[in-house]
């Protein structure tokens, strides 16, 4: 069965590969702090079903303990190291099987194998602080080779790091008027795709939550990102499949044979 991918919205994807379910980021909520979501329907109970989750980082909204608390007991989560004692909330999650890893690791799950890489990004729960925790990306082998980037900027070396893959889920966008740093928007996000080369790739990461009152405060950054990234990456990697989704909408985008 070909791999699909389903985005539920910010950079929540369900990945379906060799029988096997991968999770990334999983973020159900309404609302997060100052944050509403403002397209796209709060997932579906079937949306916390997985073999394995992937956590790239510990921001609240890529490691999100009361989305965590709805996985089933004794599903396997993966989390970057040192998140136990930065997140003391994840100690709590007695019934969860929580492997603390770090780029380079190697993790069997199901019928895949999950292999974790760098990613440029801040990987602290809070701005400030010591950087205890690494940002990471993830790359889940079974019958496709999938990229999941979580959060990251561009760096060099990154076609190395992430190695020869079929499908890229990249970030385009976030959550603000405003990116920070170590951040793709749609042109660094389309310049990442013409680096690393995969035969497709979905954009995630934007047009799901915005802040609560700032409705008016530059809004193209909120709905354009998907789109722009499509016209950017047609001119930087015209070779590369773009499929970008509804939230809650699935593609099985082509693999190597």
């Amino acid at each position: 069965m070909p791999v699909e991918i389903t985005w539920w919205g910010h950079a929540t994807c369900t990945i379906e590969d060799a029988g096997t379910r991968v999770l990334t980021d999983p973020l159900f909520a309404r609302r997060l702090a100052h944050l509403r979501r403002r397209r796209g329907a709060t997932p579906p109970p079937s949306a916390a079903r997985a073999d394995v989750v992937l956590v790239s980082h510990l921001h609240a909204d890529h490691l999100h303990l009361p989305s965590l608390a709805r996985l089933a007991p004794g599903t396997r989560v993966l989390v970057p190291r040192g998140a136990g004692r930065s997140v003391p909330g994840l100690r709590r999650l007695r019934d969860l099987e929580i492997t603390e890893v770090e780029p380079g690791a190697v993790v069997e799950a199901g019928g895949v194998v999950v292999r974790t890489v760098y990613a440029a990004h801040d990987g602290r729960r809070l701005p400030v602080g010591p950087q205890r925790s690494p940002a990471l990306g993830y790359v889940i082998s079974g019958e496709a080779r999938t990229y999941f980037a979580g959060d990251t900027g561009l760096f060099d070396g990154m076609a190395d790091t992430v190695g020869d893959v079929d499908v890229a889920l990249l970030p385009v966008g976030g959550w603000g008027p405003h990116l920070g740093p170590h951040h793709l928007d749609p042109a660094r996000a389309a310049e990442a795709l013409a680096r690393i080369a995969p035969r497709s790739a979905v954009p995630v990461h934007y047009g799901t939550y915005w802040p609560i009152g700032m409705d008016a405060v530059r809004p193209h950054e909120f709905h354009t990102p998907g789109q722009e990234f499509v016209r950017q990456a047609a001119l930087r990697a015209p070779d590369v499949a773009v499929h970008p989704l509804a939230h809650g909408e699935s593609v099985r985008p082509e693999v190597a044979r």
